[in-house]
C-alpha cells in the first residue's frame, strides 16, 4: 500500500521535473527575436526529436504517478472499510 504512494510521488515529481527541464532548455535557446538558435540542421532535428520524446515520457510518468496515487487512495479506503466491518 505504501509502495504505491512512494512510486506515485516519485514518478509525479520526475515527470514534472522532466517537463520543466525540457521547457527551460527550450526557453533559454530562444534569441531575442523569438527564433531558436541551432548550430546545424542536424542538431535542430535531433534535439527537437529528443525533446518531443522526452515530453511524451514525462506525460507518461505524470499519468502513471497520478494513477499510483489514485490506487493508494482506493486501497486506503478499502482498508478503512474493512476495519469498520471488523469492529
Amino acid at each position: 500500500m505504501v509502495a504505491s504512494l512512494v512510486i506515485g510521488i516519485i514518478f509525479l515529481v520526475l515527470g514534472l521535473g522532466l517537463r520543466y527541464w525540457i521547457n527551460r532548455r527550450k526557453f533559454y535557446r530562444r534569441s531575442p527575436m523569438g527564433a531558436e538558435g541551432f548550430s546545424s540542421y542536424e542538431k535542430s532535428v535531433a534535439i527537437k526529436f529528443i525533446e518531443r520524446a522526452g515530453k511524451w515520457i514525462a506525460y507518461a510518468l505524470i499519468i502513471f504517478g497520478l494513477l499510483s496515487l489514485w490506487v493508494y487512495s482506493r486501497e486506503k479506503k478499502d482498508t478503512e472499510k474493512q476495519e469498520i466491518k471488523a469492529e
